[in-house]
């Protein structure tokens, strides 16, 4: 069994390495970085991502965060492209090459059909004076000092560098697009994070559960009230708007001081201060309401104000919503 001792130096020089070789990419955001930005924000086509190997698998992450936040993308496998698939890049389109040494020999290939249809070539490489360099009509330097492969050999470094630079240039596009946080979400209409920054109140509440009480409504009354719509509360009402609520807590703090209940009436119970939320307002952000006020539901209105239901914390954390 290995040493922990040895086994953590290893892991640790990996970190150390990787993240110091990433640092230093901060020299690359210079004029020529803008320049591709600019470039790539007025492409009219897809920006087309390419390359071989470990790049090949970077590359497809790149085109993916590219096409989540606002940048049409593709991936296409660069030993394919040689062999039938390089007809999908459209005149419009603008192709980024990711080699860590920049040398294959289907750069060249690729170069010369890119070149021949006016296509621009942004290439991506850890060495300056490589073939892509050369072939590039613009280039970006992930220089490193070597890999973290104890051989100098396995892509790691250099894959860490080409996954943080195009990052780098997904989020600078992102930002100068103007792209928001509806925009993600109508691009991401699944998922936990699609609902996180789409799914609103109105899209929770039960029609056919509408808690709800007057202020001359019995003690029994507003039991039977929430005891029906089981959301634990039932909201206080005077011609259709919210004068307050009133939660089983209510009920079981009057019962534990032992008053006569069946003189109790909606006005002697009631909270007059209930978190009242629209029907407009992101479910997300209603459940950090419940958070910072402790409390398990929230009252929900209309555009005129009028309550139109209630919104459990339980129908939102179903929802696979959370607030980490």
């Amino acid at each position: 069994m290995a040493n922990q001792q040895i086994i953590k130096k290893i892991a640790l020089d990996t970190i150390v390495l990787e993240s110091k070789s990433i640092s230093n990419l901060s020299k690359v955001i210079d004029s020529n970085f803008c320049k591709i930005i600019n470039t790539l924000k007025v492409c009219n086509g897809k920006i087309v991502i390419t390359g071989i190997g470990k790049s090949a698998i970077i590359g497809m992450k790149i085109s993916a965060t590219l096409n989540s936040t606002g940048s049409k993308s593709i991936f296409l496998h660069l030993g394919e492209a040689l062999h039938g698939d390089i007809g999908v890049i459209g005149k419009n389109d603008i192709v980024i090459c990711i080699s860590k040494s920049g040398q294959s020999v289907e750069i060249e290939s690729l170069s010369i059909y890119l070149k021949n249809a006016g296509i621009q070539l942004i290439g991506i490489s850890c060495i300056k004076d490589s073939l892509l360099y050369k072939l590039s009509d613009m280039f970006i330097h992930t220089e490193i000092d070597r890999e973290a492969c104890h051989n100098n050999l396995a892509p790691t470094t250099s894959s860490s560098c080409h996954l943080a630079i195009g990052d780098a240039i997904a989020m600078t596009l992102q930002k100068i697009k103007g792209f928001s946080p509806s925009d993600f979400s109508n691009y991401h209409p699944s998922g936990n994070l699609g609902k996180k920054l789409s799914l609103k109140l109105n899209n929770l509440i039960d029609p056919n559960r509408i808690p709800a009480v007057e202020l001359s409504s019995t003690f029994f009354e507003i039991i039977d009230e929430i005891s029906s719509n089981m959301y634990g509360a039932t909201a206080v009402i005077d011609s259709d708007k919210i004068i307050g609520i009133i939660t089983d807590g209510d009920i079981r703090r009057i019962i534990e001081k032992k008053h006569k209940i069946d003189e109790v009436l909606s006005s002697d119970l009631m909270n007059k201060n209930p978190k009242v939320l629209s029907k407009n307002t992101l479910a997300f952000e209603a459940l950090g309401v419940m958070k910072k006020n402790n409390i398990s539901q929230v009252l929900v209105t209309n555009d005129e104000q009028v309550y139109i239901g209630v919104v459990h914390i339980l129908d939102i954390l179903k929802q696979g919503i959370s607030y980490e």
